[in-house]
């Protein structure tokens, strides 16, 4: 069940945006196992991503109605009202991960 905007008052959508903001992706690519502790916020989630599903069926239950939400905002450009619920997190989450530099300095047995 999509929500349709038209059909939403202003209480229920202020609901809808902070359930949205307080959500995580559960499982898969941008889950907890990958991003600990708890995933990524479903609002940082790539619009590619969003799109895979939207494509193949998003999951069953409360957590594919708030992705095809999201889908359905980032879709229509309205990202940007994302921002407020971003900056109670502190920012966007970064999905890049630092990677770990390692310098070695042995030398090598075909460098003598």
């Amino acid at each position: 069940m999509v929500v349709e905007f038209t059909d939403i008052d202003r209480d229920d959508l202020r609901n809808l945006m902070e359930e949205i903001g307080k959500a995580n992706m559960a499982f898969g690519k941008y889950g907890p196992d990958e991003y600990p502790p708890r995933g990524v916020p479903i609002i940082d989630l790539p619009s590619e991503y969003l799109a895979w599903f939207a494509e193949r069926g998003f999951p069953k239950g409360r957590l594919g109605e708030l992705l095809a939400t999201v889908f359905e905002i980032k879709q229509s450009g309205a990202d940007a009202v994302f921002q407020p619920l971003r900056e109670r997190k502190g920012g966007r989450f970064r999905l890049a991960r630092k990677r770990g530099r390692v310098i070695d300095f042995e030398e090598r047995e075909d460098e003598r």
